[in-house]
């Protein structure tokens, strides 16, 4: 090995520990700050010092702690319409690679499609499907044409333009790997013989998408109830 291997990788170990180091002191500060909590505080307050603790955690890799106070937040976030938090403790959740993990996936997904959140969100859980899904499956190309169709119906302007940029590469990069398609026409055929142009046909299918990923049973909230809400 010569000098600058040998003078980066040190510098990579000692950069590893500083962070490591930084980590383990957030955990610890917060977790102080949890325990500190009166017994009587404001749920909302608690779930944001949950979910600031899993993703400390989480970069510990100290899976099982992330699990339960996302889990935790979670739970508070969906009773407080706190949506866009709770898609994140979906996320953190979907990142531990526990056995539950994929069932958490699904429950992000549905949050981030029912619910008018920011987009990136929807993109991200959408993108998690994708990746979950073997290649000549059509849940991947439900996922991307979902997220895109999102991106129309939640933006507008300049940060539209952009976002539609990433989905059409999503949407791309799912059409290659499913069918080989690699020109605009292929792609065009592809979307039409998948009936990925129309929301009435292409969001039913993504709601049985998500309901395999789930599984019928393993629901942590009554979906009905949650959808009352939002006409309310």
């Amino acid at each position: 090995m010569n000098q600058t291997s040998e003078t980066e990788n040190f510098i990579e170990t000692s950069d590893a520990k500083e962070s490591r180091e930084f980590l383990a002191a957030k955990v610890s500060e917060l977790s102080q700050q949890l325990d500190a909590l009166p017994a009587v505080v404001e749920p909302m307050q608690r779930a944001k010092l949950l979910l600031d603790l899993a993703n400390a955690e989480l970069g510990m890799t100290q899976m099982s702690d992330v699990w339960n106070h996302a889990k935790a937040a979670f739970d508070v976030c969906i009773a407080h319409e706190e949506w866009q938090l709770a898609i994140e403790a979906c996320d953190m959740l979907y990142q531990t690679e526990q056995p539950s993990s994929i069932v958490a996936l699904g429950h992000g997904v549905w949050l981030s499609v029912t619910y008018p959140v920011e987009p990136e969100y929807s993109i991200n859980m959408l993108n998690n499907v994708i990746n979950e899904t073997t290649d000549d499956a059509d849940g991947a190309a439900l996922a991307a044409i979902t997220a895109h169709f999102i991106v129309d119906q939640r933006t507008t302007g300049k940060k539209r333009d952009d976002l539609k940029v990433l989905t059409s590469n999503m949407i791309a990069k799912v059409a290659l790997r499913h069918s080989k398609v690699e020109t605009q026409m292929g792609l065009d055929v592809w979307m039409d013989k998948l009936q990925l142009r129309e929301p009435d046909v292409f969001l039913p299918r993504m709601s049985l998408v998500v309901g395999a990923i789930v599984g019928e049973d393993n629901w942590w909230f009554d979906r009905e109830e949650l959808k009352n809400r939002i006409e309310k």
